[in-house]
């Protein structure tokens, strides 16, 4: 591992400075009372949650938009301006910069919360608000590696919390006709998936340029549990994703949305194995510019599903070439032994499409959904954990299984997974890499 640059002692304590009168000026913006929450109090469905939004720009503005029916009451995000810019919304809303001062703050006054941060803050802030009791919404990859998936998963379930991840096109209409028609056997039976999305997150080099950090920026809550290292434009606001300190690439990125698909198909949870089969030599900062992984899940009664994973800028499965299929950015290409089915967000595709010209596609039998923020927002008021699609007990499988394809890449080993001792059995390096060494102040634990 190379080392990090480690920020001087003068820039340190300018930090620690900026970031104390930061905290102290945001909480100060909207010094709104906040009252108990009315539905934890009389569990009328027609009240309204108390919901708290950590993260609020970027991917974390739809998770802000999608939960506006409730009463949100505080709004969180380490850099300033994108609190200034949300407070024309909610004015009334407080507003901080450290979630852990909004908890210590509000917490016994949260139904709910909303978290859109970067990856490798995503447990941390989580888990903070599960120890509360309150109920959690989190973007997608639930968390940054396969320990803090395993802690949210098992929270989550001792509190007796409804839970939803970020994959939102689990909701849609299109994803509910594939699963139906997988399941009523349209293309025969199925061994074989392919999965790809044809960009890519990597391929930087480390140290990468260093600058100024930006006014209202706290650098230092950005970094939350990783290691302390100079700010880069590399990083912030969407390069984190090419940093394995944060992210975990194009794979960490897309993976839950398009291997969502095939695991409500066929009702997977955890791979037997996983190896990458390319992707160049593994950079121990930098993730892989392309990245072909492959995952072998049992089924009971049957074989295994071989589910082969692709991304990388203009990658795709080679069978889409060799079978005249189309070479679409991403999809899920389902081969069975009476046809193929091919689908990504909102399209449906039936090949030989001679042979699926007169075919009656099954009635619809799995009933829409009221949308991916109201299942869990209804889930809550109604108290059915089930009906929120993407808790954490079905989300936490799938982000693992993405993650370990992550792993297998970094160490370059096929793993076995050993799903009742929740490990790998045959890699001492690919376990070190199941969980991140955490500064202090922010423990999962």
């Amino acid at each position: 591992m190379l080392n990090l640059i480690t920020l001087t002692e003068k820039s340190m304590k300018r930090n620690t400075i900026e970031r104390r009168c930061f905290l102290k000026t945001t909480a100060a913006l909207a010094a709104v009372s906040v009252a108990a929450p009315a539905f934890a109090q009389t569990k009328d469905p027609n009240s309204k949650l108390n919901v708290a939004c950590i993260g609020t720009a970027g991917r974390a503005a739809a998770s802000v938009d999608g939960v506006k029916s409730q009463n949100i009451v505080a709004l969180c995000d380490v850099f300033a301006p994108n609190l200034a810019k949300r407070k024309e919304q909610y004015p009334n809303a407080k507003q901080y910069a450290d979630f852990r001062v909004l908890f210590d703050e509000l917490g016994d006054k949260l139904d709910a919360v909303t978290v859109g941060t970067p990856d490798h803050t995503h447990a941390v802030a989580s888990i903070a608000a599960m120890k509360r009791g309150i109920h959690c919404y989190c973007e997608k990859p639930l968390a940054h590696n396969v320990y803090e998936v395993r802690r949210m998963m098992r929270l989550a379930k001792e509190k007796n919390l409804v839970t939803q991840m970020g994959t939102q096109i689990h909701a849609t209409d299109n994803y509910r006709r594939v699963v139906e028609l997988v399941q009523a056997g349209a293309v025969g039976k199925i061994d074989d998936v392919h999965v790809w999305c044809a960009k890519g997150w990597g391929g930087k080099t480390f140290p990468p340029e260093t600058a100024p950090i930006p006014e209202g920026l706290d650098w230092d809550l950005w970094l939350g549990p990783a290691a302390m290292r100079p700010y880069s434009p590399a990083y912030v606001p969407g390069g984190w994703r090419c940093w394995w300190a944060f992210g975990s690439g194009t794979m960490g990125d897309m993976a839950c949305h398009l291997m969502d698909l095939p695991f409500w198909a066929f009702g997977l949870d955890y791979p037997k194995s996983v190896e990458a089969i390319s992707g160049g030599k593994p950079d121990p900062e930098a993730t892989p510019t392309a990245l072909t992984a492959k995952f072998l899940f049992p089924r009971k009664g049957g074989n295994d599903l071989t589910l082969t994973w692709y991304d990388g800028n203009g990658v795709r499965p080679s069978i889409l070439k060799e079978k005249g299929l189309p070479e679409w950015d991403m999809g899920v290409l389902f081969v069975g032994s009476e046809g193929m089915l091919l689908a990504d967000y909102g399209r449906i595709m039936l090949f030989p499409e001679e042979k699926f010209k007169e075919y009656k596609r099954p009635e619809p039998s799995i009933p829409k959904s009221v949308g991916h923020y109201e299942e869990w927002i209804k889930a809550i008021k109604d108290g059915k954990q089930t009906d929120a699609l993407c808790r954490f007990d079905y989300a936490g499988p799938l982000t693992i299984s993405v993650l370990l394809g992550t792993v297998a890449f970094r160490v370059q080993q096929k793993l076995e997974w050993d799903r009742e001792k929740e490990t790998v059995t045959n890699s001492p390096e690919a376990v070190k890499l199941l969980k991140r060494d955490y500064r202090d102040g922010w423990s999962v634990e």
